[in-house]
């Protein structure tokens, strides 16, 4: 072949080699594993939250009750004080009642917790003032009607609300309410003796459970104190009740001993 061919010949350049990922091939699927767990605890997170906004909101009203102006974000930092301290409260110091108010903000905030992971709404709940706070039990989950003696389903509730309770030394008064239908049989002249043998058989039971007695006191007030009108199921139902209340005083007594 002349040097002229070898002028008019025209060959295409070679393609430049490919270039390598700096990344192994591997990475592609591991960051597809990795995104899809993130969207997971995500789903996760965003399910849970429910139950907390509803805790929180719970916790704000009886911080509210008890005297609290401002619900902490974390742990249980120092709360503002009441502008004001009942006259029949000032033997002790504001710093007395203020460790008073988060001792009763503790025992709600558990309570609540069972109510929430037991489904308990409507059933348990918690109600705050400035005298304390009164965990309120349904005698439907305690009791059958017109009877003093504690169910299955009772008394694993009461356990629950045993291990709350007996994490504290405070006084507690266990009360016994009733409905205003009449009763009288062979174990119970009047909504009188029911309500206190109720109130007795919690008693009892905190007892055999390991809690102080020296800590109870039962007390039946029958019919006259009820939350609502009697004029409904609904209403009579909600007065069928078992309460354990705890007063600001008498922990605030025992704080100062």
């Amino acid at each position: 072949m002349s040097e002229k061919d070898n002028e008019n010949d025209y060959s295409l350049p070679e393609e430049p080699p490919e270039e390598q990922s700096p990344f192994p091939i591997w990475i592609i699927s591991y960051a597809d594993m990795v995104t899809l767990l993130f969207a997971f605890f995500v789903m996760m997170f965003a399910i849970s939250s429910t139950q907390q906004e509803s805790f929180k909101k719970m916790l704000e009203s009886v911080k509210s009750a008890l005297g609290v102006h401002k619900v902490p974000e974390q742990g249980t930092p120092d709360i503002p004080l009441p502008t004001e301290i009942p006259s029949e409260q000032t033997e002790f110091s504001d710093q007395i009642y203020k460790k008073a108010r988060m001792e009763l903000e503790k025992i709600a905030g558990q309570v609540q917790e069972i109510i929430a992971l037991n489904q308990l709404e409507g059933k348990v709940r918690i109600v705050a003032d400035e005298g304390g706070i009164t965990i309120m039990i349904s005698d439907l989950v305690l009791f059958p009607i017109g009877e003093a003696k504690m169910v299955k389903q009772g008394k694993e509730i009461m356990k629950k609300v045993y291990k709350i309770l007996s994490q504290f030394r405070y006084p507690a008064m266990i009360i016994g309410h009733t409905d205003n239908t009449p009763i009288s049989n062979e174990k119970f002249e009047s909504n009188w003796e029911l309500s206190a043998a109720r109130a007795c058989e919690v008693v009892r039971f905190l007892i055999s459970m390991g809690m102080n007695p020296k800590l109870l006191a039962a007390i039946g007030y029958g019919e006259f104190q009820p939350v609502t009108s009697n004029s409904t199921g609904e209403g009579r139902s909600q007065n069928r009740r078992v309460e354990i209340k705890y007063q600001r005083q008498k922990v605030a007594e025992t704080i100062a001993r």
